[in-house]
């Protein structure tokens, strides 16, 4: 509060200018600011003494000084995407400090970061119980479940976010990511759209907005969403990704290489950025290349399925087919019902020579992917010629 002046008179004071005699003579003091009333004049010699230095910070505070700098320091690892170090740090923590929602959350995004969805699940659902209002976290939360394609978990998730705060821009991620599992991409984009419209800089609300707009075929609005979030974080490096993909899909292959080598330079731990680079590099006549950053994406995520399928066609267009046979036969333990693994198998043995494995194969292919059927057919019937073609020539 102001304080007023006060109206009343003031009553008369002295200005002292000189001390007493101190043991009978006269010694000058410095003159005082201060003004006083009749009170004797203070001896120099009896001031009290200077205030103590203040004391040491306690225990406690020492306890808290070192939480305060563990979590800054498992933050900031995140942001750098050193996902592993983040880990390492967060786990150091006090387990009562560990179940906290926003470290929970930190938890899920370094195991979101490193594609080990079934983990980041696990922490954000524990997230979910111990703190049922925290919003922020929830946007990666729905696109965990997304990519697990766990349609009633999504679902549940958005209801529940709706309920709490509908005007929430992670509350309106959510639900679009929710429509767009069950491809509505149309009203994915009126969600992802409402919640730019409530937070203007939230660059993820941009990105996905472009995936769904990429997932249309409208490359030019993709486009204009991904710029717009790295505009507002240049470090947003799914943005980038996205950028990359599409020149990738519009076959502009040095462009693609260009906004994917700028992802990883942001995000140098991502086994799928490394997948996707070395299959603009393959696509760009650039085996050698192709095969290093494979074979790194391979090493990040020994489980990445896609880069060992995508290893196994460069080593194919190579003609290193048995090491693209020992990639296959991996991919065929991790992927048991991936038509298109057993397909390229069959054109593998094909080029070793061993026609009935091929066959093999590419019957199995067949059933597991009708819609490849015509092109498998092809491959069948020129393998049954060429069977016979043997045959005649041995009569």
């Amino acid at each position: 509060m102001r304080c007023r002046h006060d109206s009343r008179p003031s009553p008369p004071y002295t200005i002292t200018t000189q001390s007493p005699c101190i043991c009978g003579s006269a010694v000058p003091v410095r003159r005082s600011s201060r003004l006083s009333t009749s009170a004797p004049p203070t001896d120099v010699h009896a001031m009290p003494p200077p205030s103590p230095r203040p004391a040491p910070p306690s225990a406690a505070s020492h306890a808290a000084l070192q939480l305060l700098e563990r979590l800054a320091s498992g933050y900031h690892l995140l942001c750098q995407y050193k996902c592993r170090d983040a880990l390492a740090v967060f786990h150091s923590l006090p387990e009562r400090q560990k179940k906290t929602g926003w470290v929970l959350c930190q938890l899920g995004r370094a195991h979101f970061e490193m594609v080990q969805y079934a983990e980041a699940l696990q922490a954000f659902e524990l997230a979910l119980k111990i703190e049922p209002h925290r919003l922020c976290g929830m946007e990666l939360h729905s696109t965990i479940l997304w990519h697990l394609k766990r349609e009633v978990g999504l679902s549940y998730l958005a209801k529940r976010a709706l309920d709490f705060e509908r005007n929430s821009p992670y509350a309106c991620c959510v639900v679009g990511n929710c429509f767009s599992l069950q491809k509505e991409h149309d009203t994915a984009l009126k969600f992802f759209q409402r919640a730019i419209q409530l937070q203007p800089d939230f660059a993820y609300a941009y990105t996905l907005s472009g995936h769904e707009y990429s997932a249309n075929d409208d490359f030019e609005k993709a486009t204009a969403c991904y710029r717009s979030a790295i505009r507002f974080d240049e470090r947003h490096y799914n943005a980038w990704y996205g950028l990359g993909n599409i020149y990738y899909r519009q076959e502009k292959y040095d462009f693609a290489e260009q906004h994917l080598q700028a992802a990883l330079k942001i995000n140098p731990s991502s086994s799928p950025l490394y997948c996707y680079l070395g299959m603009a590099l393959h696509a760009n006549q650039k085996p050698e290349q192709a095969l290093n950053m494979l074979a790194t994406a391979i090493d990040l995520d020994q489980k990445n399925p896609l880069a060992r399928f995508q290893k196994a066609q460069v080593l194919l267009s190579m003609d290193q087919h048995e090491l693209a046979l020992t990639e296959l036969k991996t991919l065929v333990e991790m992927a048991p019902k991936e038509g298109s693994v057993y397909q390229m198998l069959g054109k593998v043995y094909k080029k070793l020579g061993d026609h009935s494995n091929a066959m093999v194969n590419l019957t199995r292919a067949m059933d597991l992917s009708p819609k490849d059927a015509q092109q498998i057919k092809a491959a069948i019937n020129n393998l049954e010629k060429e069977d016979n073609a043997e045959e005649e020539e041995d009569l």
